[in-house]
């Protein structure tokens, strides 16, 4: 199956090609591990076409002054959620197409084998489901699921869009470009007439079921992950930069631990003067080389 899916190097950052000793260190790594607990980051999912936000170059960052809708205006204003839902009914489409690449099938592998323990993911496409794993934790949310900031309501996105296209049968509008999230680049005249459907419930907000910048992950699931943690004998960050403090925390809770930790990531990260290894390489084209 890991040969079947073809990379999309549209927005991965050049690397040179995986160096023979940094693979037998990687394999050295994984063939050690007895309970592997891998961290996953947008990195991971670029050669599945999906941008990330911090890539030198070729982020979102990097090439727009666009940013991610905050929490606080997201739930504050109405303007600010329609904006949002627009821009996010234009995206769906494409984004919920995405598929898989080698390195999300290759960690579904591990998992099958008994080689890794957990995998928590930053990312919110919903790719690591896509490739059957099990044993993992969709930190931030995934953009499949929404639900009701006032009675909880949940509903799967793909039946949100229905309800959109149901309430504007005439409205149109070109995206240029999709983000990590799945939001696109509307002008406010395209977003104007948009209309947003409520709860069916209750008639409250509905939100997309991810952690918005400016808001936290729940304690809940943070105690989770660390108890996942403790568990495992070794870390392994895959395509993450660990900018976030969310994820960020269980790599300093695994220095704390003494674990060894691996990197695998294109560009610098804040692991790179405690980790083990440092790999420069891209995540689909050296996991595969792992046995």
């Amino acid at each position: 199956s890991v040969s079947r899916a073809s990379p999309n190097l549209t927005f991965v950052p050049a690397c040179p090609p995986p160096d023979p000793m940094e693979v037998e260190e990687l394999q050295h790594f994984v063939s050690n591990s007895k309970r592997l607990f891998v961290m996953t980051g947008a990195g991971i999912s670029t050669e599945s076409g999906i941008p990330d936000y911090r890539s030198e170059g070729i982020g979102l960052y990097a090439r727009t002054n666009r940013r991610p809708v905050q929490h606080a205006e997201f739930v504050r204003s109405a303007s600010a959620r329609q904006r949002y839902w627009a821009r996010n009914f234009v995206g769906w489409p494409q984004f919920s197409s995405h598929q898989p690449n080698k390195a999300h099938l290759v960690l579904r592998d591990w998992e099958k084998l008994g080689k890794l323990h957990w995998l928590v993911t930053q990312n919110v496409d919903a790719l690591h489901t896509k490739a059957g794993s099990q044993r993992m934790t969709e930190l931030h949310g995934c953009t499949h699921r929404v639900f009701c900031l006032v009675c909880g309501d949940r509903i799967l996105r793909s039946e949100l869009q229905e309800h959109f296209e149901a309430l504007n049968p005439t409205w149109k509008a070109e995206a240029f470009g999709v983000a990590p999230d799945g939001d696109v680049f509307l002008t406010d005249e395209q977003v104007r007439n948009f209309q947003v459907p409520a709860c069916r419930k209750c008639g409250g907000i509905l939100k997309p079921d991810v952690t918005f910048f400016g808001d936290t992950v729940s304690q809940e699931k943070v105690r989770f992950v660390h108890q996942r943690l403790a568990e495992s004998d070794s870390v392994l960050v895959a395509g993450s930069s660990m900018q976030v403090y969310s994820g960020y925390r269980f790599a300093l809770a695994a220095r704390e631990k003494k674990l060894p930790i691996a990197v695998l990531n294109i560009g610098p990260t804040r692991l790179d003067h405690f980790a083990s290894l440092k790999l420069n390489s891209r995540c689909g084209e050296l996991l595969p080389l792992i046995v």
